[in-house]
């Protein structure tokens, strides 16, 4: 029997070590409002060390001893490890210097980090529980600051953005953070609608609506596309049940008529109709050569056929590195060696004064800064990890359609990369993958219980 004292200590071992991710997560989702009140740039840049830190320390403390759980967490490390390679790689290539190769992997690394570390924590579901009740407070605060955003913007309003992009909740000020904020409070509000059976449904449906205000009032339509593309994805994906795909299916026909109808009759969704101008979507449309810019300005900087392999080096095309970061906080970066490539300008200038400046049209998006930083083996390395999460972790349709929404943002902007959206969901595709691990340990412990019962027991009965 294992004694009392020993119990404890695991027991609070493994609080702590919740606290502490969810320390991490702090660090990658308020700096942005902290810098925007007074907090110096280095804020920024926190989660870098905390993430890491937090992960290690977790690995090193689990006592996990699911056989699918250890698999799953050394096949995501080793297609971290091999994107390593390919970054180092890239980098010796292309002379990047050595602070370009740690950003760029921890922004594309820091999700799976976080991801193993949940899953490295055994929870009891009252643990489970004090952790979800925190990580929805985050958002609850967030979704609370956004409101404030919109009802106070006569005096808060920043006159470089529109009003309606001020509303960014802890996003506060940043150049997208409008869609960044929306994306981070529907995923959480979808994620309480689905998950939280023992709420009150009106409790649940408010969180939802509260996040669709949000998200209403920051004009963010790309979000909503992206949920309904993923949706419509997600249907199709499951074809082979004929009963959920006919539910899905009946549900985004009657969302999508609704949402055609509000565009074209409720004042509040007019903005949802402004980019619907089919012209622009043709082969030779300005949003199709605005959008498609960075694939033919890229390759006239390779100097060798292994560009093709290993891209322009870490941080010297399009990705959230290249495209912003290195510029951005160049004082903090230069310093430490960072190189920045003129790729990174040229694409820049295509878009920079285009009458199509919503970010749905940049041609600075995840996808094709992965492939201009890292080449086809980054691509590829980059894609084996998503498969991972989609085979081993993404379990459930909410999962599963978290991914997709992730998948779909990287066509569109750099989301793909920020490093409060990708944490968040992170965050939120490892709580599913918890609360399905804990309703199987529960099941299991029911069965082993009634199979191990006193058979007298049982015939009295």
């Amino acid at each position: 029997m294992i004694p009392q004292t020993e119990v404890y200590k695991k027991q609070n071992g493994y609080i702590r070590n919740s606290i502490l991710i969810l320390i991490a997560f702090a660090t990658a989702f308020f700096p942005r409002i902290l810098h925007t009140s007074g907090a110096p740039a280095i804020i920024n840049f926190f989660h870098f060390a905390v993430v890491p830190l937090v992960f290690g320390i977790v690995i090193t403390t689990t006592r996990v001893k699911d056989k699918n759980q250890i698999s799953a967490s050394k096949a995501i490390l080793v297609g971290l490890l091999i994107l390593l390679i390919v970054m180092t790689a890239s980098a010796l290539l292309n002379q990047a210097g050595l602070i370009n190769v740690f950003l760029a992997f921890m922004l594309l690394a820091e999700p799976f980090l976080v991801i193993v570390a949940i899953m490295c924590l055994p929870f009891s579901p009252e643990n489970f529980k004090r952790f979800r009740a925190w990580m929805l407070g985050f958002v609850c605060l967030h979704i609370f600051l956004a409101m404030s955003q919109h009802f106070l913007m006569g005096y808060l309003y920043k006159g470089f953005m529109t009003m309606e992009d001020n509303v960014q909740g802890v996003f506060y000020l940043s150049g997208a953070g409008h869609v960044v904020g929306a994306s981070v409070s529907m995923s959480f509000g979808l994620y309480y609608f689905v998950s939280a059976k023992t709420s009150p449904i009106w409790l649940r449906c408010s969180m939802f609506c509260a996040a669709f205000l949000q998200l209403l009032f920051a004009d963010a339509k790309q979000v909503l596309l992206v949920f309904l593309i993923a949706w419509l994805i997600l249907i199709f994906i499951k074809v082979t049940d004929i009963k959920a795909t006919i539910q899905y299916l009946i549900a985004a026909i009657l969302v999508g008529y609704a949402l055609v109808w509000a565009t074209q009759n409720l004042e509040q969704f007019s903005a949802f109709a402004v980019w619907i101008r089919p012209d622009i979507y043709a082969p030779d449309g300005a949003a199709t050569v605005l959008k498609l810019g960075a694939f033919r300005i890229i390759p006239s900087y390779y100097k060798s056929p292994l560009n093709w392999l290993l891209g322009l080096g870490p941080g010297h095309t399009v990705g959230r590195l290249g495209g912003w970061m290195l510029k951005d906080y160049v004082s903090l970066l230069k310093p430490l060696g960072a190189t920045i490539h003129p790729a990174s300008e040229a694409v820049w200038a295509t878009w920079r004064g285009s009458w199509l400046d919503s970010s749905l049209f940049s041609p600075l998006f995840g996808w094709v800064g992965i492939w201009g930083d890292t080449g086809f083996l980054g691509l590829a390395a980059y894609l084996y990890l998503a498969y991972i999460l989609w085979r081993r972790i993404c379990l459930d349709d909410f999962s599963k359609f978290m991914m997709l929404t992730v998948m779909i943002f990287g066509f569109i902007f750099t989301q793909m990369e920020e490093p409060g959206y990708m944490i968040s969901i992170a965050i939120l595709i490892g709580m599913r993958w918890q609360e399905r691990h804990i309703s199987m340990r529960s099941h299991h412990r029911s069965s082993y219980l009634v199979t191990d019962a006193d058979p007298r027991i049982e015939m009295s009965r």
